[in-house]
């Protein structure tokens, strides 16, 4: 789902209520009221951390996979049937909002941050670039009601799904009987969602030592090491934190990131670090989307880094490449487009199937 807006009070809701390559166990079958599933066995690539994500409390299925890409890429989960999740997520673009700095919402309405790729959210514990929702199961209740996004309530979705008997069949194979509830759609979501996964890229080749870089990619993760690695920490190339990087908010819109959510000073203009895996595919880059390019954005770091009382110590004084050393570091981003994700036709729209296959060089 779109993971751009959040606000206070759907915060404190949630306080309350509070591939990568999925293997189906063909020989295993669970059975509830008669219905038997698939158990899918969580893909945790090599050198990954343990996820944070409770598989325990929501079970991969093959049904209830099934069940939660359909859903991904409906859009009668909007108002209008015109923005499904995947309309500001796309597949080709890791899942993330190409080309746009604000996505598109319903009633010709824009968000006021950019989608960013959506992958590897097993190994995330807070969602939007701001944090302000703390679990990827209640997560698609924000981009659903907001009114500059899919503006929809979860009560009409419930009873459009109920209108349609494939559905009411798939929620049948997915849960063991045919009620479709909010508490069942939000769980079948995150079984797809928690299922993009992004590990094979060529850096992740080269880590296996199944292929080599070429001296710009090199020279670029050594840079990239030396420089970036403490923010971008592998292998998610990112740390999970909050940091300030010296943008200054856009006017008009005023932006104060984490501080929307905590009410905490100390946490103005701070934003979500990305992960930086398919950075190359997720254009524009940064919260609003301010930059086109990945040279624009090592520029910033550069000369461009506006100094305030919260800005990250690590890059206040800036971030200094030469024009030599900005054509090495961006070889090695380009390392971490992973095409297994970007065209595998089991995350594709189920009516309208990928032409791709994965892509495992």
């Amino acid at each position: 789902m779109n993971v751009k807006r959040s606000t206070l009070s759907l915060y404190f809701i949630i306080l309350i209520t509070t591939s990568f390559g999925l293997m189906a166990d063909s020989c295993s079958k669970k059975v509830k009221n008669n219905i038997a599933t698939t158990p899918l066995q969580p893909d945790i690539p090599e050198g990954f951390p343990k996820p944070v994500y409770d598989f325990e409390n929501n079970p991969l299925t093959e049904e209830g996979f099934a069940l939660g890409r359909k859903l991904f890429y409906d859009g009668r989960l909007s108002i209008d049937g015109n923005f499904p999740c995947a309309s500001c997520h796309q597949q080709f673009a890791a899942f993330s909002s190409y080309d746009h700095s604000f996505s598109h919402g319903f009633n010709n309405a824009f968000t006021t941050r950019n989608a960013p790729g959506l992958f590897n959210e097993a190994w995330q514990s807070a969602f939007h670039l701001d944090g302000g929702i703390n679990n990827l199961e209640v997560q698609p209740l924000a981009p659903i009601t907001a009114p500059n996004e899919m503006a929809e309530s979860i009560e009409n979705i419930i009873r459009k799904l109920n209108k349609d008997d494939v559905y009411r069949q798939m929620f049948r194979s997915a849960f063991g009987d045919d009620a479709i509830t909010s508490q069942r759609m939000l769980k079948a979501l995150a079984q797809f969602t928690v299922s993009l996964v992004s590990a094979d890229s060529k850096y992740d080749r080269f880590k296996k030592g199944l292929l080599a870089f070429t001296p710009y990619e090199e020279r670029g993760y050594a840079l990239f090491k030396q420089k970036c690695a403490t923010c971008h920490t592998e292998p998610l190339f990112t740390d999970g934190s909050f940091r300030n990087i010296g943008l200054p908010a856009v006017p008009g819109i005023d932006d104060l990131g984490r501080m929307k959510i905590t009410g905490d000073p100390a946490d103005s203009l701070k934003f979500k670090v990305p992960s930086l895996r398919n950075v190359n595919i997720t254009v524009p880059y940064m919260h609003d989307g301010r930059f086109a390019s990945l040279e624009a954005c090592l520029q910033h770091y550069n000369n461009g880094v506006v100094k305030s009382a919260t800005v990250d110590p690590l890059v206040a004084d800036g971030i200094h490449l030469s024009n030599t050393e900005v054509v090495d570091m961006v070889a090695f981003l380009r390392t971490l487009t992973d095409t297994t994700l970007t065209k595998n036709p089991r995350f594709a729209d189920p009516e309208h199937k990928a032409i791709f296959s994965p892509d495992r060089h």
